[in-house]
């Protein structure tokens, strides 16, 4: 660099060089502390000497002053961006948020994905209950033996009658098993959710095979005389449980569209669009899941009345639906 352009470069940093001082120290004080512990007057400084650095870096940029000069401007204005642009949500703002805004819309936005999902649990279901009269054969085809827990079409009513009304699941081994079958179902959400992208197939089948284990096990209690029970017994976790397993297919399934089916934009920037309203979905899966652990561990063996295991469950997948459909609308 000539001596005529460091002359420049060293006049003009002597002249703005205050205002630079100023807004580093604000910036530290707003990374450090936060934007909203700062007063007026300093948050007021800080937007202004932001604009004024940009000029400057405009200006140092034109008639191409040192390159360290250079940088020191594109740090400071960079920092400074985050500072006053960045959102400024606390962890606790995130959380109420998305519970009251962004949740619930993605929900009401995907409402079609949200369906195909309780469609192919509902299918794989009735044919699995289907199946299972036209050959109790079936039920050692589709449920593993793991998650039978000793349950199948050689077992007598007194026996299953025993499991739906354990009153000492400790002696029994059922918490353990309730505890598998958390663990199995998490499995089935993460894996129908994740495996969506592949084209969807795979969120479909897998959902559809849970439905046809749901469906065989459901009509071996009904072949028992023990329909109401079971379903009693299975209400009380299992319609948040596998509701939360349709919404993770539901998110699994729009992945998988969004790549097959683009439209004008790119298939990356596609996925990206609908993985924003996917990504929601998988969180209040894992919430719901999380909701049903506590429903399986304690209120299923807590709560042995029939009634009341129906009015639990079912109430509370009416909480479920109540957030959805009406939580984050605009006031008109």
């Amino acid at each position: 660099m000539k001596d005529q352009d460091l002359m420049r470069s060293a006049r003009f940093r002597k002249e703005r060089e205050a205002d630079w001082q100023r807004l580093e120290k604000l910036v530290l004080a707003a990374e450090s502390r936060g934007l909203q512990h700062m007063d007026f007057a300093e948050a007021r400084d800080l937007a202004s000497l932001y604009r004024q650095a940009t000029t400057s870096l405009s200006i140092a940029r034109e008639i191409s002053l040192d390159k360290a000069l250079l940088g020191y401007l594109e740090a400071l204005t960079s920092r400074a961006y985050l500072c006053v642009y960045a959102p400024q949500e606390r962890l606790g703002g995130l959380f109420q948020k998305f519970f009251a805004y962004s949740a619930p819309r993605a929900m009401r936005r995907s409402w079609f994905f949200i369906l195909l999902g309780f469609l192919c649990m509902g299918l794989g279901a009735l044919s699995g209950y289907l199946l299972y009269f036209e050959s109790a054969d079936w039920f050692y085809v589709f449920m593993p033996a793991e998650l039978a827990g000793g349950r199948g079409p050689d077992a007598t009513y007194e026996a299953l009658r025993s499991v739906i009304y354990d009153e000492n699941p400790d002696s029994s081994g059922l918490g353990a098993f309730a505890t598998y079958l958390f663990s199995h179902n998490t499995r089935i959400a993460i894996f129908v959710f994740g495996l969506g992208v592949f084209a969807c197939a795979p969120a479909i089948l897998l959902t559809f095979y849970n439905g046809l284990m749901l469906g065989a096990f459901f009509a071996l209690h009904v072949d028992r005389g023990l329909g109401p029970d079971i379903a009693g017994w299975l209400s009380i976790h299992g319609v948040t449980e596998l509701s939360a397993i349709c919404i993770a297919c539901a998110g699994g399934i729009q992945l998988g569209a969004a790549l097959l089916f683009p439209g004008d934009l790119s298939r990356v920037a596609s996925l990206r669009r609908a993985g924003r309203d996917a990504l929601k979905l998988a969180l209040v899966a894992a919430l719901m899941l999380l909701v049903a652990a506590f429903l399986e561990g304690f209120g299923r063996q807590l709560v042995q009345d029939m009634y009341m295991r129906f009015i639990i469950g079912w109430g509370i997948g009416a909480l479920w639906l109540i957030w959805f459909l009406f939580a984050g609308r605009e006031q008109k």
